[in-house]
Formats: structure tokens, C-alpha cells, sequence
């Protein structure tokens, strides 16, 4: 059956009141315009009830557009704070507050219109909006001129955005002249205070309320969680008489923060209704924890799910990519974004460049940073780290003096890209001229964090005395990194005994759990042949129950991470592998492979020493990339400590015996080995 479209509104007698009648029955922006068009040609729009009354309807998003609004406003034959008010709120509820500010600046010199009890909320609400806070008191003290000082929405204004601002002082005085508080009044109050890390005095506010809803009971359950206090925060999570979903997020993200991952999962699990936020908190909170391959899980049954990811999602996946360096897994996010229509001239830009550069294809984020059309710093700035990072030094520097040449002015994260650039490729006279130009050319004073790459820099190259000489003159106190640094350089170095001594004990003094010191000194003094003293260490790391990490290797095959330890036998292609390993064997020593046995520290003999350097877990998955990944194709692997001196001269002349490239991201950086080189230039 033929459904006929609604007849059009008729044309109402010619007189104000019956146009004011009719437009109280809008629906729809066709309605509107048929109005409008009649109020025109009787000319009924000159009657300012009329004209505003239109402007009202205009300023309603369901009816009309932000532009309409405003063509309507240039014409009205009298602009009045009605008028004003109606534009200042579509402004306001369009998240566009500075030009509700320029507005109501035209309304107090221009027009000549006066404010109102309606105008005050609504500007202040935008100022709040925009965190405009001098012109927010400006406000409040025009509010005292005008006598609207006693008004009570004005007053509940006031105090939410006093409360968004952080100036809980000025919030408490006027909340305390307000005779009626209102619930909302009240929660702004909660809100702030708990903002402001006050959840004292927000509790005493909560067990004075007449009447609570959803929003005060949330509000306190994040209070006490921002403060550390979760156990609390559960007790009211507990308590509330009913729960949203907002709820649940804030206790489950509350828990994630604490770092109480498994509580935050089993809240999670039990949630009657999940949002893209319950997700994202999950996702964002195992990320923070370094728990990548779990951020991964979560996000695999985000889509499993059929929840559409958004941007805070991209990019804490992203990131938990990057730390595995799952580089098929990264392909597929950014196939997901790209679909999604997401722009990549912002953040996300920047952490796919970080997350390709991290997984070990460097081809692939400077393909991506040429795509980018609007760069940004935050682009150079990833590239340059990412360059630095595959110890691609020079290029580095030219990305460097380009940015700078096209007008883009470094920030102190980039000159850590820099300096970390530097320091990968051991270029020690680059690297304390950047370390100077940052200073003296860009007035940019290093932090600890650019002294740790100067001084790493310094100890990579085996400059241990100058390295010492700039942690006594920093003017702040070095870090853990900085000594471990320090710790480091002293493991390729002789006659750095006293030096690597001098490192630990400053460690142990900032942070007396971070006994992993202690391996690398037990490392020093094997290498030197001090066995003595190992002993002694080792009993002193056996009392305090510290245990060296396995050395582990990694790769990404076919959408699955295939992890190897130390003469590991518990892979499905074990057998495969050995055979492989014996394989490899027989090509290096044919090719003049001598084993570089210092490397083994343990008190063991010639054979066995040989025997463990063949079985490294890298050298394992070495060999599965060789069975498995085809030729012309690079083999990426993911170590998670240092890779050692014989398993880096193995990996170069595998890499020419095999003709294959092969990709290391060790604890440290990148190594590239392809035709019997390495990109790291042996300054690892």
C-alpha cells in the first residue's frame, strides 16, 4: 500500500502570536525552514518575539545548524540576551566555548544587551569547558556587579567550575552561601575534591549528602582509588545500591592503577555489561604493566566480541604490540585503523611509526612517515628515535637537519633520539656536540634522561673515566640507569673492577630490590677470571634470593610466537631444530668460527662451555627461522637480555653462509646482520 508523505505545514494567518503558536509544533528541520520561508515573505520575522524565537529553534541541534544559527543572528532586527543566550548555549553545547567567550565579549561592549540569569550558567559552563580561568573569575566578579551573586544556578555554576578548575578554596566559599544545595551542587563539590586528591574531605561531603545518586558513589570509588587506598574503594564499590557500568569501570580501572591485575580481571569477568571503556581499561592497564602479550589477549576478545576499538584502544595495543615486536599482529591494527577512517597526521601516526620501528621494519616506518601528509614534531621526533634505535646513525641526523630546515624546532625528546642515535653507533664527537647544541642553540637544559644517553654513550666506547666525570658534575643525582650504565661499559672493559664495585653500591643505595645488578657484576668478575669473587656473589644472591632471568628468544611465524630457552627440547619441530643446529655447526667451523668460550661464566670445562654457547636460545630460534621463514624474507627475532658476544660473530656469519638477513631486538637495541655485518658495528 502507497503511503502518502505528510501534507506540508499550512500557511497560518498573518500575526505573531499564531506564528509563535505554530513554531511550538516543529519536529523537524523541514518544518523550520517552511516557517521560516513564510515568516520572510509576510514579513512576521521583523516582530523580534518571532526572530528570537526562530534563533531558539536554529540553535537546537536536532532542528538547525551551527551556521544557520549564526546567519540568523547577523540578521535579527534587535539582538537581546535572549538572543545572545541562545547562540552562547549552541556554542557551549558544541564543545566550542572560545567563541561563546568572543560572543559574550561582543554582548558586554558591542550590543549593548545585559546578561541574565540565563546568560551567567552558560558562559561559566564554557569557561569551565575550556579551562578558561582568568576570564572565569572575570565572570564571577561581574556576576557580584550585576547582583546575580544569590542566584542559585548561577551559584551551582560557580562551584562546578571551580571544582573543574582545581581551586577547591573558591568552590568552598561559594557552596557555603548557597541555601538550597541541589544533588548535582554537591557531586561537583565530591568531584573536586577527589580531583584534587582531597578524599577526606570528599568523604565527609558524601556522609553528609541528604540523598546520593550513581554519579557521588562513582566519584568516591575513584577518590580512593587515584590515592592508593583500593581495599576502601572496593568496601564502597560493595556498598552502592546499584551499579552502572561506569561504576564497574572505575572500580576495574581502580585496580588496574594499583597494579592488582588479577583482581581487575576477575571484576572484569564478572560484569553484567561491558563498554569500549571496560575494555580499553583493561587493555590500557596491562600495557602500563609491561604485560604485553595479555593487553594482546584482551584486545583479540575485544573483536571476538564485536566491540568496534576506538583511539585510546589503538594505542595501547599498539604500544603492547611494540614491546612483544609482533610485527604481523602490528600489519593487522593498522589494516583496522585505516578502515576505521582514523587520521595519521596525530598520536596514532606516531605509534604506528614507534610500533613499526620497534617490531623491527624500519623500511616500513619511513614508507608510513612519507604517507603521513600533515607531520607533525611528535613524527620527526619517532623517526628519529626509530633510526637511532636500528643504529642507523647518519640517517638520524639528516631526518634531524631536515626537521630543523623545513622550521620545526626540536624538543628534548628528540635530542634523546639523537643522543640515543649516537650512542648506538658509538659516535662520541656527535655526540657531545648535539649534547652541546641542545644547550647552547635551542636553551633546552638536559635532564637525567639526556645525561643517561650522553653517559651510556661515553661507556659504550669504553670512555669510563670521562663517563665518571660528567655523572660528578651533573647538577642533579644520577639515576639507577645512569649507574647501571655505567655497570654496563664495565662488562666490555678491563681494569674497570673498582668502577663496576662503585656502580652497584649506588644502585643498591637508590634501590635496594633491584638486585639484577648483581648478575652483571657476577658476569664482570667471571669474565675476569675472578671466581672467587663470583662465589661469594652468588651465595650473597642465593641468600637474598635473587635469581638470574633465562635468556629467552622469540619469533612471530604465522600469527603465532614460537619462544625458545637455553637448550630448549619442548618446541613440536625439536627435532628439526638440532638438526639444524648441527647443521649450522659444521658450516661455521668450515667458515673459521672459534668459540669465544670467555663468554660462558660458568667453572665448567673446554667441551661443555662450547656445548652451552651452541644451544643459546637465540642460536634456536636461529635455526627455526632457517627451516621455516623463506628465503628472501627477513628472520626477526626477540631476545630479552643482551645477545653475547659469540651468539653476534655467529649471527653475522650465519647471515653470509645463509645468504639471510636476520633481525635481533635484543634488551639493548637493534642488530641487522645481513652479508657477515651487523648495523650495530659491534658498539652493542
Amino acid at each position: 500500500m502507497l503511503t502518502l508523505p505528510a501534507p506540508p505545514i499550512q500557511a497560518p494567518p498573518c500575526s505573531p502570536e499564531s506564528q509563535l503558536a505554530l513554531l511550538h509544533l516543529c519536529k523537524s528541520p523541514r518544518d523550520l525552514h517552511q516557517l521560516h520561508a513564510f515568516s520572510i515573505k509576510s514579513g512576521l520575522f521583523l516582530s523580534p518575539s518571532v526572530s528570537a524565537r526562530f534563533l531558539t529553534l536554529y540553535s537546537r541541534p536536532d532542528l538547525g545548524t551551527l551556521s544557520e544559527s549564526l546567519c540568523l543572528f547577523s540578521h535579527l532586527p534587535r539582538t537581546d540576551s535572549f538572543s545572545f543566550n541562545a547562540l552562547i548555549k549552541r556554542y557551549v553545547a558544541d564543545h566550542q566555548s572560545h567563541l561563546a567567550l568572543c560572543l559574550f565579549r561582543d554582548m558586554l561592549s558591542v550590543s549593548g544587551a545585559t546578561p541574565d540569569g540565563f546568560t551567567f550558567p552558560l558562559i561559566i559552563k564554557g569557561c569551565a569547558q575550556v579551562d578558561a580561568v582568568h576570564e572565569g573569575r572575570q565572570i564571577h566578579a561581574l556576576v557580584f556587579k550585576l547582583g546575580f551573586a544569590i542566584d542559585g544556578f548561577v551559584q551551582c555554576s560557580l562551584v562546578s567550575f571551580y571544582s573543574k578548575s582545581g581551586d577547591m578554596w573558591s568552590a568552598h566559599q561559594v557552596f557555603d552561601r548557597i541555601r538550597d544545595k541541589d544533588l548535582v551542587t554537591r557531586n561537583s563539590m565530591i568531584d573536586g575534591y577527589v580531583k584534587s586528591g582531597e578524599i577526606e574531605i570528599a568523604r565527609r561531603l558524601f556522609d553528609e549528602m541528604p540523598e546520593r545518586d550513581l554519579f557521588s558513589w562513582t566519584s568516591l570509588v575513584s577518590g580512593y582509588s587515584r590515592c592508593g587506598k583500593v581495599e576502601i574503594a572496593r568496601e564502597v564499590f560493595d556498598l552502592m545500591p546499584e551499579k552502572s557500568v561506569v561504576s564497574w569501570n572505575a572500580m576495574v580501572d581502580g585496580y588496574m592503577k594499583n597494579g592488582k591485575v588479577e583482581a581487575a580481571r576477575e571484576l572484569f569477568d564478572q560484569m553484567p555489561e561491558k563498554n569500549v571503556v571496560s575494555w580499553n581499561s583493561m587493555i590500557t592497564g596491562y600495557e602500563k604493566a609491561g604485560l604485553f602479550k595479555e593487553a594482546a589477549e584482551v584486545y583479540d576478545e575485544m573483536l571476538t566480541e564485536g566491540v568496534n576499538p576506538s583511539f585510546v584502544t589503538f594505542v595501547s595495543v599498539l604500544s603492547a604490540v611494540s614491546g612483544l615486536a609482533l610485527l604481523e599482529r602490528g600489519r593487522l591494527i593498522h589494516e583496522h585503523i585505516c578502515r576505521n577512517g582514523l587520521s595519521l597526521n596525530g598520536v596514532l601516526g606516531i605509534c604506528l611509526i614507534e610500533m613499526y620501528s620497534k617490531c623491527g621494519s624500519i623500511e616500513s616506518a619511513l614508507s608510513l612517515f612519507e604517507e603521513i601528509s600533515r607531520k607533525k614534531l611528535g613524527h620527526w621526533t619517532a623517526m628519529i628515535v626509530g633510526l637511532g634505535l636500528h643504529g642507523m646513525a647518519d640517517s638520524a641526523f639528516k631526518f634531524f637537519s631536515k626537521m630543523v630546515r623545513i622550521g620545526m624546532k626540536p624538543n628534548a625528546i628528540t635530542f634523546i633520539g639523537v643522543l640515543n642515535a649516537c650512542s648506538h653507533a658509538g659516535m662520541v664527537d656527535e655526540g657531545r656536540r648535539h649534547f652541546k647544541l641542545m644547550r647552547e642553540r635551542y636553551e633546552i637544559e638536559p635532564t637525567v634522561e639526556h645525561y643517561g644517553c650522553f653517559i651510556d654513550l661515553l661507556c659504550r666506547v669504553g670512555n669510563l673515566d670521562e663517563a665518571m666525570d660528567v655523572i660528578n658534575e651533573m647538577p642533579m643525582r644520577p639515576n639507577k640507569v645512569i649507574w647501571m650504565s655505567l655497570l654496563s661499559g664495565c662488562r666490555k672493559h678491563e681494569n674497570s673492577i673498582n668502577i663496576a664495585e662503585f656502580a652497584v653500591q649506588n644502585i643498591m643505595e637508590l634501590d635496594p630490590g633491584a638486585t639484577g645488578c648483581y648478575v652483571l657484576l657476577s658476569n664482570i668478575y667471571a669474565a675476569s677470571g675472578l671466581w672467587d669473587n663470583v662465589s661469594k656473589l652468588r651465595q650473597k644472591m642465593k641468600e637474598q634470593g635473587v635469581r638470574k632471568d633465562p635468556g629467552c628468544s622469540s619469533m612471530e611465524f604465522r600469527g603465532k610466537v614460537h619462544e625458545f630457552l637455553v637448550a630448549d627440547r619442548s618446541h613440536p619441530q625439536t627435532e628439526e631444530i638440532y638438526n639444524k643446529l648441527n647443521e649450522m655447526g659444521l658450516l661455521l667451523r668450515h667458515a673459521g668460527y672459534i668459540p669465544d668460550k670467555t663468554q660462558v661464566l660458568l667453572c665448567v670445562d673446554e667441551k661443555e662451555k662450547e656445548i652451552e654457547l651452541s644451544h643459546h636460545s637465540e642460536r634456536l630460534a636461529i635455526a627455526f627461522g632457517l627451516i621455516n621463514v623463506e628465503q628472501g624474507r627477513p628472520i626477526r627475532i626477540v631476545k630479552n637480555l643482551r645477545v653475547c658476544n659469540d651468539c653476534h660473530n655467529v649471527t653475522k656469519l650465519i647471515s653470509r653462509i645463509y645468504d639471510r638477513e636476520i633481525v635481533v631486538r635484543d634488551n639493548s637495541r637493534f642488530h641487522h646482520f645481513s652479508n657477515g655485518k651487523c648495523s650495530c658495528m659491534d658498539f652493542w
